[in-house]
């Protein structure tokens, strides 16, 4: 029996937020005063237009920002030439209002310990208006002129001199104006734009241990689609603004007549053969003249170029389409193609379009790039014949006929409140590759290439909580996801939906799984505007389709769409996208229940009882480094823990990771010695989390996101790196975990095991287990050569443990190549003897380390090897690249492993990649290594 949910809004709400100001006594305070910055003066900037085509131009530069209330009370018209604006501000754009007020010294930096609370919160609640004066070139007179905005919050009026070109609803839907007859072609323009808060901006929670952690959200998902954590969630504060403002970039483009419009790109390739691929280019033009006319539509991809004419009434538009079928030179041999990180490449192709006049003169143009990759996807659904049919979904072929073939609504439940899509009625079964069941029960597997992916990454609840989304400040973060070898990242309520996430998602070779703007289903309000969610997700869809990278469109958080909702979406995305899955939550269908996301103090926990399936969510408690502590709050208020560190985010029910530091460690007497413990214990949960999925690679587990892998802003929970850039134990602990080639030890069951995460095999590998103790003494020794195929896990051998064993001793396991490079060295300490302590490394001596470069690859890439001079063990090894006459860290660095342990005499190769000039160093730290530099450039 199927069982229809559909009448999704009438489930009990629990979350409407705070409807008053919590009690002043319950606020979190800092123990020292807030430093207020200075004003800075208005400047007088002039407007840049930067081109980014032959017909595209950013406005940049000259914008500037007042209250409604300035504009309203002028005795000027804010569209006068010369209207005095000393009284407003230099705004940022792209940017936030926060963000411009934050840049001009109104307030101070609201990331630094409790100055968020120093803004009003009533910034969420002002009408506000930005205002840009620009002059159209003189190769453009005559032109048509539009303008377009990527992306506003929440809502925005757009008039230029004095007309209105329209309104922009929801912080994703893009602004497309015809300016052409109110632009001046000489003379100064002035455009405005008056932006609206949202209705339901909501009351945050402020988080202090009177108060405690506090609702995720409340009223503000009313309004969704925005930004929905912006008014508080447990791992961000309040932002005062909900991030209202011109957030992306605004476009000054010049056509003649006619424009492109949402190009696409379809990549087929004929699977398991994946040296050919038929590329099929859709997109639609339209002709915006008041007579007939007959255009040329050219396009190109590297060498290979196709093109047709098509005629269109006045006003008219069209959908072109160029097929392989038509043009055989889109059929193209050994193409390169887009992998995700650790598979392959992540090969990039260009498309260039061109629009064309009867008279041979170039209308517009459009430049898009894409990937030449297919996915697919392994699912379990239910039919009237099969209560559970295993089949592989390929959305090229069976999105055919632009329809859903799935039904998320009369879906069939299974156990523990799992469920299944059903088969939509009339759909022909034969469109799905019935597959064998191989172990992985219900859960997806998504392909890529026709090769099974496993999916290791992390959700990114916001990219910045005051939304900026440069790519200098944006790119680490991905660089340092790719060399953790993660895979994926979840958009998480679509959150970080901008073009430049995608951009560099594509480029570091990271599946997205693709959020809309719903969360938790049953807790969190759902949408007043069902239409205007619709418009921005349909949007969203147009716009960003060609990325290679995105794997999954899923409606929300933890629940199913409202079933109006869900029946839209599915069939738009089935028609308009047609290349991948649309899942319909991302819990529970096809996926497991998300969680935990609390400490364990036994990390063999996860593979007893925690390790199955595809999982959204899994996360634990990450403080970061005593350095990256102290800035982001005042060294008064950093030790011992107190409001300000759970005003960033360390909840009161982070007791058990405290106690665990305490207990296994000793007790932390201050910062520094509470910091360095806790990366042993952030090492340690986080390479046991992913370990755990690897030690059931493709038997029931296919996937692991962490809950969360970045961090929006200065926050102790829930990261691998600080929002600094600055990598801590969770971060080496993951990278560990996630090489595409890795040795481990089963925490639960003692055996080791070979994973294989790439495409290719490793033959004649040589596993070594060894035993030391905490003289660094060796008490044991196993070894085995054997072949570790492609895409799977090995079995080598069970540990076979001495009868005796000191209270402390440590296990290691390493692979190297049949030439004897080491692959992959992986190190576990462990206690025996009823001892439940690590107390001994408290009693080691100081070690000494020295590096010495073995080779510079340029300037600011070197490989060094780093030895161990001491006659003791090294533990928990930290690097860092810092500046010899600060003392200060370069960051971002990217070092290849950290927190690592060196035996007597030991020595390991590292590389190193950073800002590296005059006066950089090389520091070491470590569990007994004090703070030394190793290396200094000369």
């Amino acid at each position: 029996m199927f069982l229809s949910l559909g009448v999704f809004s009438q489930q009990r709400i629990v979350n409407f937020g705070l409807t008053a100001p919590q009690e002043e006594a319950t606020l979190p305070h800092s123990k020292v005063e807030v430093k207020w910055p200075d004003r800075l003066p208005k400047e007088n900037r002039e407007t840049v237009l930067k081109p980014i085509s032959e017909n595209d131009f950013l406005l940049e530069n000259g914008w500037e920002l007042t209250e409604a209330s300035k504009v309203i009370s002028a005795k000027q018209s804010i569209f006068d030439v010369g209207l005095n604006t000393d009284n407003w501000y230099n705004a940022t754009v792209p940017g936030t209002v926060l963000t411009t007020l934050v840049d001009r010294g109104v307030y101070p930096d609201p990331y630094f310990g409790v100055n968020n609370l120093s803004i009003p919160d009533s910034l969420c609640r002002l009408d506000w208006w930005y205002r840009i004066p620009f002059t159209v070139p003189d190769e453009f007179n005559g032109k048509n002129t539009w303008l377009l905005f990527d992306g506003i919050n929440y809502r925005a009026d757009v008039w230029l001199n004095g007309y209105q070109l329209g309104r922009i609803d929801g912080a994703f839907f893009r602004g497309q104006f015809d300016a052409s007859r109110f632009v001046k072609q000489d003379g100064t323009n002035i455009l405005a734009v008056h932006i609206y808060p949202p209705n339901n901006p909501g009351i945050p929670h402020e988080e202090s241990p009177r108060a405690g952690t506090g609702m995720n959200g409340g009223q503000l998902c009313l309004d969704g689609p925005t930004f929905i954590s912006s008014e508080g969630w447990d791992w961000v504060p309040g932002i005062r603004d909900r991030n209202i403002g011109i957030w992306q970039n605004v476009h000054l483009k010049f056509v003649d007549n006619v424009r492109i419009i949402d190009p696409m790109v379809i990549t087929d390739l004929p699977l398991p053969d994946t040296t050919k691929v038929a590329i099929t280019v859709k997109t639609t033009i339209k002709n915006y003249s008041s007579k007939e006319q007959t255009f040329k539509i050219e396009g190109t991809i590297g060498t290979v170029s196709f093109e047709k004419e098509i005629k269109l009434g006045a006003n008219d538009l069209a959908d072109i389409e160029f097929t392989p079928e038509d043009f055989p030179q889109l059929s193209l041999t050994n193409p390169r193609l887009w992998w995700p990180n650790n598979y392959g490449r992540q090969e990039l192709y260009w498309l260039k379009l061109k629009v064309k006049n009867q008279d041979g003169t170039v209308a517009d143009v459009k430049n898009i790039r894409f990937g030449i990759r297919e996915l697919s996807y392994e699912l379990t659904i239910a039919t009237p014949e099969k209560e559970r049919w295993r089949v592989e979904l390929d959305p090229i072929a069976v999105f055919k006929a632009g329809k859903p073939v799935l039904d998320n609504v009369h879906r069939k439940y299974i156990e523990d409140g799992m469920c299944l899509p059903t088969l939509r009625e009339g759909v022909d079964p034969g469109l799905f590759k019935e597959l064998e069941d191989d172990g992985m029960d219900h859960y997806m597997v998504i392909r890529v290439n026709g090769q099974r992916i496993f999916c290791k990454g992390g959700n990114w609840g916001m990219d910045d909580a005051m939304k900026n989304t440069s790519r200098e400040y944006l790119e680490p973060y991905f660089r340092l996801h790719h060399d953790a070898s993660l895979n994926m990242i979840r958009n998480w309520t679509g959150e970080s939906t901008e073009e430049v996430f995608y951009d560099l998602c594509d480029e570091y070779g990271m599946l997205v799984w693709n959020d809309f703007w719903l969360t938790t289903q049953g807790y969190n309000l759902g949408v007043n505007d069902d239409e205007l969610f619709l418009s921005n997700a349909r949007d969203v869809v147009l716009r960003f389709r060609n990325h290679p990278s995105i794997a999954i469109w899923n409606p929300r958080n933890e629940g199913f769409a409202p079933e109006y909702i869900e029946e839209k979406l599915n069939a738009f995305i089935a028609k308009a996208d047609g290349t991948r899955y649309y899942q319909a939550n991302s819990t529970h269908i096809n996926i497991r229940p998300s969680g935990p996301w609390n400490y364990f103090n036994d990390p063999a926990a996860y593979y007893r009882e925690k390790a199955y399936g595809f999982n959204t969510e899994m996360g634990t408690t990450s403080v970061p480094t005593a350095e990256s502590m102290q800035k982001m709050m005042s060294p008064e208020d950093t030790w011992p823990i107190g409001d300000v560190w759970y005003y960033h985010d360390f909840h009161n029910g982070q007791n058990d990771y405290v106690n665990a530091i305490n207990s296994k460690y000793g007790q932390a007497e201050n910062l520094d010695n509470f910091c360095k413990k806790a990366q042993v214990i952030n090492y340690e949960s986080h390479r046991a989390m992913f370990e755990s999925w690897n030690s059931k690679l493709w038997n029931n587990t296919s996937g692991l996101l962490l809950w969360m892998s970045h961090p929006a802003w200065p926050s102790t929970m829930w990261q691998i790196y600080s929002w600094d850039y600055e990598t801590n134990g969770s971060y080496f602990g993951v990278k560990k975990a996630c090489e595409p080639l890795h040795i481990q030890m089963n925490l639960h069951d003692g055996k080791i095991v070979a994973i294989n995460t790439s495409l290719n095999d490793l033959r004649d590998a040589v596993v070594t287990f060894s035993i030391f103790d905490l003289k660094g003494t060796r008490l044991a020794h196993q070894s085995k050569t054997l072949t570790v195929p492609a895409n799977k896990l090995t079995e080598v051998f069970p540990a076979d443990l001495p009868d005796q064993l000191p209270d402390v001793y440590l296990v290691r396991v390493e692979m190297k190549s049949r030439k004897g490079k080491v692959v992959s060295v992986n190190d576990y300490w462990a206690t025996a003897n009823g001892n439940d302590n690590f107390y001994g490394f408290n009693q080691l001596p100081v070690a000494d380390l020295k590096a010495k470069i073995v080779k510079s690859v340029n300037p600011d890439v070197f490989l060094f090897e780093l030895k161990n001079q001491s006659k003791m063990p090294a533990l928990s090894i930290k690097l860092n690249l810092r500046n010899k006459l600060t003392n200060e860290r370069v960051l971002p660095a990217y070092f290849s492993d950290g927190y690592f342990n060196l035996m007597p005499g030991e020595s390991r190769v590292i590389s190193v990649q950073g800002n590296i000039q005059a006066n950089t160093v090389i520091s070491a730290e470590g569990y007994n290594v004090a703070p030394e530099i190793v290396w200094e450039k000369k």
